[in-house]
This record gives C-alpha cells, structure tokens and sequence, in this order.
C-alpha cells in the first residue's frame, strides 16, 4: 500500500509503543513522518525524531516549526501521547489530576491549534486522537484516567463539527488494554503481576491482550485519504470489551 505517498504525518508520544508503531506504519505505506516526544534518541530512519513536550506551548509551536521546515507540510496529526493514571477518584492528589489532564487533554489542543494553519493547506488533511475504551466503559480504578479521555472522545467530536467544512476530518480510536510499556510498569509494580496480566486479558472478549501494531493499522485507515467518509468517529480496537457481553 502507498496511499500516503506525498503525504506528511506527525505523531506526537511516537518513540514507543503505539505512536512507534503508527509511526512505522504511515511511514511503510509513504508518509514522511515526524514523531513528536520527549525523548527521540530511539528512532531511527527514515521516522525524524523532533523533541517536544505537549506540555508546553512554546515547546510545541517550535517543534511544528521544525516538522514544517523540514518538509514543507502537515497533513495527518496523529494525537498519541498520553500517560496513564491508576487509582479511584480519591487516590490521586490535585497534581496527579492537573497532570494527567495537561498531558491526555490540553495536549491535544495545544498541538492541534498549531497544526491547524498547515492542516488547512492539505487536500488530505486528518486528525487522529488516541482516545479509549476508558471513555465508554467504566473500569476500576481508572477514574482520572477515565475522566481524561472521556474528555478526549468529547473533544474529537467537537473537533469534527469544527474543522470538517475546512476539509479535516477528525477521528479517534478506543484501544482496549494494549500490550505497551506502560501496561508493563503496571504489572511490574503489582503483588501478582501473572494475576494481574490474567485479569487484563479476560476481561477482553478475545482473551489476550491487544497489540500496539492493531491499534496502528486502525490509526493509519482513519487518516488514510481512502477513509473520506469517515468523520467524528471513534474505532473500538478492544477485542470487543466495549459492545460484547459473552456468557461464560
């Protein structure tokens, strides 16, 4: 496939698990890609690494900046970064609630409005958030991390309504739980981390955990120029966590 031949992507959170794989993928099938992170020591070409943090504004601006001098344009953003947050709404401090929402939510904002003027000249332009099954599904102690991305499938859908007569569409995808490094820290830090990886995989119908390359390949058909009817939409890729209820 080559359908984002002359086409320019930027993934923000790309240095690792699904932003790496998205970032591989959109690059596979001719893309000229960017990834955005804090730290881009790890990626290689032909990806370009450009250090951000979605955090700061001037720190966004400037890598927007660089992604735009060095190719000329932006067509696909892809808003991938994001951290996790485990606990019940009375376990996480003020900090950890302004922390989490500054990174999964404004985040997008920040780097959505400065892509925007250049989206804007593309006659390919597309958007895609990663959002999550912690948007639609109510999962135990993920209450901030629930709260921030029902937050993000709000804001995808605003987004849609706003920018679709500026031809860009904007999706997002609903990852169930993903086999990423941080998914790895969680079990590390668990009395029972075979228990716990256990849990995880049972509570998704297809008993496994899904991989950062599925989320991917859902990414890159909401960006891809053969998805133009698809507008607003959130992709489950969760094994069927959110719409199946199988007996047991």
């Amino acid at each position: 496939m080559n359908d984002f031949a002359g086409l320019v992507a930027v993934v923000t959170g790309g240095a690792s698990g699904i932003g790496l794989a998205t970032a591989n993928i959109l690059s596979a099938r001719g893309a000229g890609v960017a990834v955005l992170d804090l730290k881009t020591d790890g990626v290689s070409e032909p990806l370009v690494g450009v250090v951000c943090d979605v955090r700061d504004d001037a720190s966004v601006r400037a890598a927007v900046d660089a992604v735009v001098d060095r190719f000329g344009q932006i067509d696909v953003l892809v808003n991938n970064a994001g951290i996790g947050a485990a606990g019940t709404v009375e376990e996480n401090d003020d900090d950890e609630w302004s922390r989490v929402l500054d990174v999964n939510v404004i985040g997008i904002a920040r780097v959505t409005r400065a892509a925007l003027p250049h989206l804007r000249r593309s006659a390919a332009a597309a958007i895609v958030n990663t959002c999550s099954v912690a948007a639609t599904d109510g999962l135990p102690r993920r209450a901030l991390y629930s709260a921030s991305k029902g937050a993000v499938l709000s804001l995808t859908r605003a987004m849609a309504a706003d920018h679709t007569a500026e031809g860009i569409r904007v999706n997002c995808v609903n990852p169930g739980t993903v086999d990423t490094p941080w998914i790895e820290r969680l079990l590390s830090a668990a009395a029972d981390p075979e228990s716990e990886l256990a849990a995880l995989k049972a509570r998704q119908p297809h008993h496994r955990l899904v991989t950062a390359e599925e989320v991917a390949a859902a990414i890159a058909y909401l960006a891809s120029p053969a998805a133009g009817s698809t507008i607003g939409a959130a992709l489950s890729v969760d094994g069927g966590m959110a719409n199946l209820r199988l007996r047991t």
